[in-house]
C-alpha cells in the first residue's frame, strides 16, 4: 500500500503515487496546462503549488485531492529500494557581512525580493525595503522585528515612487538590489497591445533606470556601491517568456554592462542575476494558447524550480564585499538550465 499522501507530501512523491499521479496530471490538464511542467517543482511540497499560485488553487481544494487518492487504496507495484533523497539545503547566514551598509531593495514584499531583504537584515544591513503592496510589506517588517528595515510604500514606475525610495535611503545607499518586475503571460509579439509592452517595460526596465539613476550620486559621492539587477533566463534566451518580458530582460543585460563600464573606475560594481525558474507567486499564467504551444516545450526542460532563498543567496553574495573583483557580471542562477 503506498503511503497516505498529505500536502506536505512533494510533488514527486504525488506524481509517484499510483492514484496521486493520475490526478494531479488531470487537475492541469484540467486548467489547461501541460502535466509536463510538474517535472521542474518535483522537489517542493505540494502546499508550496497552493502558495505560488496566488489563491488559483486553494489548500481546501489540495486537502480534497489528497483524500480522494489516499481513499482510492491502489496497491503500488514493489519498485524496490529507492535511492534517498538529496539533503535539503540550508540557508546559512553569515553574522556582520552588511553591518554599516544601507541596502535599497525592490520587490522587497515578496518572493525574491523579500528573500534576499531578509537575508541581508539578517546579516547587519540596514534594509530600505520598496515594494507597491503597504500589507507585504508590514508583515515583512514584523518578521524580521529586530533587525532595521524600512519599509516605504512605492511604485518604482513612478518619479515620486523613486524620490520616496531615496529619501528613506537618508543619505546613503551602499547597495542597490533592483528585484521588482512583472511578466507578460507569455503573450507573442501578434498579441502584445500597447498597454502591456508599456506596463512590462515600466517596471522592468525604466523603472531600474530611474532608481539606479536617482542612487548613483550618493554612490559616486561615497566612492563606492554595488548595484545588483535582476534579469532572467529571458535574458539569454528567447523561448523562455512571451516578447514584451524577454525584450525587458535582454535590455537589463545592457543596462547593467554599460553602467559596468561607465561606473567602474569609480569603485561602483553593477553585476545582475539571471534566475530560472523560481517558486514565487509570480504571475506565470499563460495569456496566449499561441503562445503555451510555442513555450511549453522549453518550459518543460526546467533541471528544477528553485525557492526565493536560493537566488537571493547568489544576489547577496553580488552585493557584499565577497564579490570585491566582479563587475559587470551576468551570473545566471538556474540550477544550470542556461548550460543546456
Amino acid at each position: 500500500m503506498p503511503a497516505a499522501l498529505t500536502l506536505e507530501s512533494t510533488v514527486a512523491e504525488w506524481l509517484d503515487h499510483p492514484a496521486g499521479g493520475p490526478i494531479l496530471r488531470r487537475l492541469l490538464e484540467d486548467n489547461g496546462q501541460n502535466p509536463g511542467v510538474l517535472n521542474a517543482v518535483r522537489n517542493l511540497r505540494l502546499d508550496r503549488l497552493a502558495e505560488m499560485s496566488d489563491g488559483r488553487l486553494s489548500t481546501a481544494e489540495l486537502e480534497r485531492l489528497a483524500a480522494e487518492a489516499n481513499a482510492a487504496h491502489v496497491d503500488s507495484p514493489d519498485q524496490g529500494e529507492r535511492p534517498a533523497p538529496r539533503p535539503a539545503w540550508r540557508e546559512r547566514i553569515t553574522p556582520g557581512r552588511f553591518t554599516g551598509s544601507t541596502v535599497v531593495i525592490t520587490g522587497a514584499g515578496a518572493g525574491i525580493g523579500r528573500a534576499t531583504a531578509a537575508r541581508v537584515a539578517r546579516e547587519g544591513g540596514r534594509v530600505v525595503a520598496a515594494d507597491v503592496a503597504a500589507d507585504r510589506l508590514d508583515e515583512l517588517v514584523a518578521t524580521l522585528d529586530g533587525h532595521e528595515v524600512v519599509p516605504v510604500r512605492a511604485d518604482i514606475t513612478s518619479q515620486d515612487g523613486v524620490a520616496a525610495i531615496v529619501a528613506a535611503a537618508d543619505g546613503q545607499v551602499d547597495a542597490l538590489a533592483n528585484v521588482a518586475g512583472i511578466t507578460d503571460s507569455g503573450m507573442p509579439l501578434h498579441e502584445i497591445d500597447d498597454e502591456l509592452w508599456h506596463r512590462v517595460m515600466e517596471v522592468n526596465l525604466t523603472g531600474m533606470f530611474r532608481l539606479t539613476r536617482a542612487v548613483l550620486p550618493l554612490m559616486l559621492e561615497a566612492g563606492r556601491g554595488s548595484i545588483v539587477n535582476i534579469s532572467s533566463e529571458a535574458g539569454l534566451r528567447g523561448s523562455t517568456s512571451g516578447t514584451a518580458y524577454t525584450t525587458s530582460k535582454h535590455a537589463v543585460v545592457g543596462l547593467t554592462r554599460s553602467a559596468a563600464f561607465m561606473y567602474g573606475s569609480d569603485g561602483i560594481r553593477v553585476n545582475a542575476v539571471a534566475p530560472g525558474g523560481v517558486a514565487t507567486a509570480i504571475d506565470g499564467a499563460m495569456g496566449s494558447a499561441f503562445g503555451r504551444e510555442r513555450l511549453e516545450p522549453m518550459l518543460v526542460t526546467l533541471p528544477g524550480v528553485a525557492e526565493p532563498e536560493h537566488v537571493a543567496a547568489s544576489i547577496t553574495f553580488l552585493l557584499s564585499e565577497d564579490s570585491v573583483n566582479i563587475n559587470g557580471a551576468l551570473l545566471p542562477s538556474d540550477g544550470g538550465w542556461s548550460i543546456r
